[in-house]
């Protein structure tokens, strides 16, 4: 049943650590290696800049070279912008995006980031039987904590979840909370399976995506988005906090130009006494804390 109020007047009236307002968190969406492709699946993946298709039962070349600019050059250019700056992110990681590139992991576990499993590909999960949903989610985990020395505590689907998902976390353990949603600035509990299980929304607001759809035209578009999200939060009335989710791409941020607009935007927050730049982790260790499940 769909929950259209929320947290309605009643809003958490809390303080992030340090009394920040706004939480934002930094999303590293690495994927590249676990997209559809023509040699995997016998079709070519989508979703990227290259602004045609090819007839079925061509393999797209092109397509797959933007993926793995991502892959070769996008995801270490931004998890050294991150580095440098001593700003931890999450990975929402496909595992066999990992499998394929051992630089990456190293990047992200010595960096300090979050690796919060994003599926062992990309797949849809709506269409699998639950049985298959469990095996994909426990290779997932087994994957990743094989990889990076420790399993993901957060989950997120890579197209969107079935109806048994939060169920099927919920059963396998060891899960702290998901991201499939879209519908808060505020983590929020839900009953799953007569336990209450943690939510942290996720944002395709203030997501790099945008240049591929054409929202955004230039990185100052992203910046100013961005930023001025944080801004606004940071001023509203009211004594609740808020969360921003930025999403990056290594295939779309990782590029030069827009590498800078995230530059820029993690340089605008460093240092604001109202910002805590957090992992979903993190976000997830306070409010188990701060805003204890209901009995």
């Amino acid at each position: 049943m769909r929950d259209l109020v929320g947290y309605g007047r009643d809003r958490p009236a809390i303080r992030w650590p340090g009394g920040a307002r706004v939480a934002v968190n930094i999303a590293v969406n690495v994927e590249e290696g676990g997209e559809r492709t023509f040699e995997d699946d016998g079709v070519n993946e989508g979703l990227i800049e290259v602004p045609r298709r090819v007839e079925a039962g061509v393999r797209d070349f092109a397509v797959e070279s933007v993926y793995e600019y991502g892959s070769r050059v996008g995801a270490g250019r931004l998890l050294r912008l991150l580095a440098d700056r001593g700003v931890p992110a999450t990975a929402f990681a496909a595992a066999q995006a990992l499998e394929r590139n051992p630089a990456v992991v190293a990047d992200l576990v010595d960096g300090g980031h979050e690796i919060c499993a994003h599926g062992y590909r990309w797949a849809e999960a709506w269409k699998m039987s639950d049985a298959e949903e469990a095996d994909a989610i426990a290779r997932a985990v087994a994957t990743i904590a094989d990889l990076a020395g420790a399993p993901p505590v957060g989950w997120y689907c890579r197209w969107m979840p079935s109806h048994r998902t939060r169920a099927l976390l919920v059963a396998h353990g060891g899960f702290m909370y998901d991201a499939d949603a879209y519908n808060d600035d505020l983590p929020y509990y839900v009953a799953v399976a007569g336990r209450s299980h943690l939510v942290i929304p996720y944002s395709l607001t203030y997501n790099d995506s945008h240049y591929s759809y054409g929202t955004y035209g230039a990185p100052s578009h992203f910046v100013e988005h961005c930023l001025r999200a944080v801004d606004f939060l940071a001023a509203e009335p009211g004594n609740a906090p808020a969360l921003v989710s930025i999403g990056l791409h290594p295939r779309i941020s990782g590029q030069a130009s827009r590498a800078d607009g995230v530059r820029e935007v993690i340089d605008s927050l460093c240092g604001r006494p109202d910002v805590w730049l957090a992992t979903r982790r993190q976000v997830a260790e306070h409010w188990l804390r701060t805003v204890p499940p209901p009995s």
